[in-house]
């Protein structure tokens, strides 16, 4: 299921644990289900951490050379 989650679209993933969230705030449901719900919106939570790391290393990058261009002219 991990690996699901780290190929799933930012958006999607954050839509997914906004639902999650909904649920639990609501708090019907059997305990079982509650704890199986959380996993999976921590799970969640480690993908889009990770994709917000991997987009926020592309804009250091990116600004770097811009950054190198700019002092070459």
């Amino acid at each position: 299921m991990e690996a699901q989650m780290q190929q799933m679209q930012f958006e999607e993933a954050m839509q997914k644990l906004s639902k999650i969230v909904e649920r639990l705030e609501s708090g019907e449901g059997s305990l079982d289900e509650m704890i199986q719900l959380y996993e999976e919106g921590m799970t969640l939570v480690r993908a889009c951490e990770s994709q917000l790391d991997a987009y926020e290393a592309t804009i250091v990058q990116l600004s770097e050379v811009e950054g190198a261009k700019q002092n070459a002219e």
